[in-house]
């Protein structure tokens, strides 16, 4: 009984954390329709201020804490509300994601940079008092989290519900501009929401830090467990999270008591958040569609197929140079690019093309690889039945959500990238006991690749075509519709268009192209382990897909080749490690707003050296005249039609026909 009544008092211990984590998420969220994947991160940020006020620069406890509760945690969340998310919630979901994932990364990076690894400890509250309760010791410190959740539902209860701030708070999120009529400020109302929020963060992780410790990933991936009380909620409902909270401290706490610690069933302690989380999303209600938030995202233009086609075939012939010129090493980096490249091309469908953000996008690649080692079959059809593997594996996690929709479908994967790296990847029957798999090189029809250069050349060959096949998608039909369904789903629904099965498609087709790209790294490495496919791996991912432009395959190309180049980087500057996540991470906050990227400033660059040089260039290599020029227009109205595309193409045209019509009129 008493090892009962202990698990029960730590469990609601832990409980009490969550839920004053999950109470300020659920505020920001509530007031702003801003979910904050970055709130784990303040929280653990914060702590480490904590640390630092208290112990190494000798500050009183409670001068500290009054500090970073009442000056430093509010100015932070003034300063985030006011220059990051503001206006946000207004905008498609895919950029409020994008935008906090990147504070995520950024705020993990300061921390590193700030406070380099090394043992830390903080000390909890009156270390030296408690009580007992029927022969269980409960610590001070317990009690005080306890009684601080307890205090900060009620309160934010009483702030949204028995005051005007609170009305305020609430009507500024449901109709800002009926608000400012009658003579409120919504813009501080939310930076009032965002002070208090991420104040809770840092209070959350500053009472967890004397029980868990002060680390970087620990104080931060805890934060699921606050999204799993907050999702029990609804996002809206305080005592419901509240609830929650306390309920998941508990069941965590019994399920390190009572289930197995060793085994393949071993890994299930720790994924009882996830669990918890998964199965909340799924049992939550329809999901209402967004009406008058029609705000498309502008995507990068279309190249012709014959410009495709020529910037594919240069592209091997560069990877061909470079594999007759370069050292294994360097071509196992080139290597490693091309399968980031083709993992951001299932970003540039998913994410680019369809709206939706995976925030475990390289969860399937590994998914993919452990297919493809496991079957033992290095060919074309081993490397296809692996990357099926990955698409089944990806409409079974969409599956369940079927009547959910952007933040759920994110937040989904994100629950199953924490079940796959802790019950599967880490599990024995996946990579062995050592941790380790063999995967042989691909063949091509009877032709093996024994030589890093071939292969290398063979994985670029794949991600043209995986390109082109891209970009015809994006042309027909299929892409015409994805663009509708991802700038404005309430027009599609009212014209009848099923979304559900094909928002799952297209997560299974996303999945296969990662799951493709994993088995081509898996022969590329010739081994390959759990910590190749973590789930923190998917975050840079993403945040790098967005900086070089998520919208196009340049982007893809180019965010290849910038991830590849992070961990030598960090290597070559160990003391910088910190400091390049910090640059990935606000790089994404400050370009989350245009998924476009720096391919899109190539693409101007491109379009302004045309202008100034088109001319001279043209009249060393004459333009053919190509079918659509008309043959009287003259020199000076002809336009090489080669070099347009999409929407480009289509005003060209309109232009023409005008100036045909005015012309046959006058």
């Amino acid at each position: 009984m008493s090892t009962i009544l202990s698990f029960t008092i730590l469990g609601l211990f832990t409980g009490a954390a969550y839920a004053i984590a999950a109470s300020g998420l659920v505020l920001t969220y509530t007031t702003t329709r801003v979910f904050n994947i970055a709130h784990g991160a303040f929280g653990m940020v914060l702590a480490f201020t904590f640390w630092d006020f208290s112990q190494r620069q000798g500050m009183p406890t409670w001068l500290a804490l009054v500090l970073v509760l009442g000056v430093v945690a509010p100015g932070t969340g003034w300063l985030i509300q006011r220059f990051v998310t503001r206006g946000l919630g207004e905008g498609p979901v895919s950029v409020s994601l994008v935008v906090t994932v990147g504070l995520f990364v950024g705020l993990v990076g300061l921390a590193q940079y700030i406070w380099p690894p090394a043992p830390r400890t903080l000390p909890p509250f009156l270390p030296d008092q408690g009580l007992e309760i029927g022969g269980t010791y409960v610590t001070a410190h317990q009690v005080i989290t306890i009684v601080l959740s307890a205090v900060v539902a009620l309160m934010l209860y009483l702030l949204l519900n028995r005051t005007r701030v609170g009305t305020a708070m609430r009507a500024s999120v449901d109709n800002p501009v009926l608000l400012q009529l009658f003579g409120g400020k919504p813009d501080r109302v939310a930076s009032l929401s965002w002070a208090i929020g991420i104040s809770l963060a840092a209070l959350a992780g500053i009472l967890l830090t004397p029980v868990i410790g002060l680390s970087y990933f620990d104080l931060t991936l805890l934060v699921i467990n606050a999204y799993a009380a907050a999702m029990l909620g609804g996002l809206k409902s305080l005592p419901l999270t509240f609830v929650g909270a306390m309920g998941l401290g508990v069941l965590q706490s019994f399920a390190v008591a009572y289930l197995p610690s060793e085994g393949n069933l071993a890994g299930l302690r720790a994924v009882v958040p996830a669990l918890f989380l998964f199965v909340v999303i799924v049992a939550m209600p329809q999901a209402q569609l967004r009406i008058g938030q029609v705000k498309g995202i502008v995507s990068a233009p279309l190249p012709s197929f014959r410009q495709s086609i020529g910037w594919g075939l240069a592209l091997v012939v560069l990877v061909a140079l470079l594999g007759v010129t370069m050292s294994d090493a360097n071509l196992l980096l080139v290597g490693t690019a091309a399968t980031y490249a083709m993992v951001m091309l299932s970003l540039v469908l998913l994410t680019g093309y369809g709206g939706h953000v995976s925030l475990a996008q390289f969860t399937f690649a590994g998914v993919g690889a452990l297919a493809y080692a496991k079957l033992d079959e290095p060919n074309l059809y081993g490397l296809f039945l692996a990357a099926a593997v990955s698409a089944v594996v990806g409409a079974l996690v969409a599956l369940p959500v079927l009547r959910l929709t952007g933040l759920y479908l994110a937040l989904s994967t994100l629950a199953f990238g924490v079940l796959m790296d802790k019950m599967v990847f880490q599990a024995d029957f996946a990579f062995g006991y050592n941790g380790t798999l063999h995967a042989e090189r691909l063949s091509v029809l009877g032709r093996s690749f024994d030589s890093t250069g071939g292969y290398v050349l063979v994985m670029t060959v794949f991600f043209v075509l995986m390109a082109l096949v891209l970009l015809l998608l994006r042309r027909g039909v299929l892409g015409r519709v994805l663009i509708a369904m991802r700038d404005s789903p309430a027009a599609c629904g009212t014209l009848g268009l099923d979304m559900r099965w094909f928002r799952v498609a297209l997560f299974a087709l996303s999945a296969g192209m990662a799951g493709l790209a994993g088995g081509l790294f898996a022969g590329l490495r010739g081994t390959i382990g759990a910590a190749d496919f973590q789930l923190f791996n998917s975050l840079p991912l993403l945040l790098l897909a967005v900086v070089c432009g998520v919208t196009s395959v340049t982007g893809a190309a180019l965010g290849g080749v910038g991830l590849m180049l992070l961990p030598v980087l960090q290597s070559s500057r160990p003391e910088l490690a910190g400091l390049v996540f910090v640059v990935l991470g606000f790089g994404a906050v400050a370009l989350g707003r245009d998924p476009n990227g720096l391919a899109n400033q190539l693409f101007a660059l491109g379009r302004a050296l045309e202008r100034r040089f088109g001319d001279r260039v043209r009249a060393v290599v004459p333009v053919l005249p190509l079918p659509g020029h008309r043959a009287d227009a003259g020199e000076d109205n002809a336009v090489p039609l080669r070099r347009l595309a999409g929407d480009d193409l289509e005003v060209v045209l309109e232009e023409q026909e005008v100036g045909a019509h005015v012309a046959a009129r006058g």
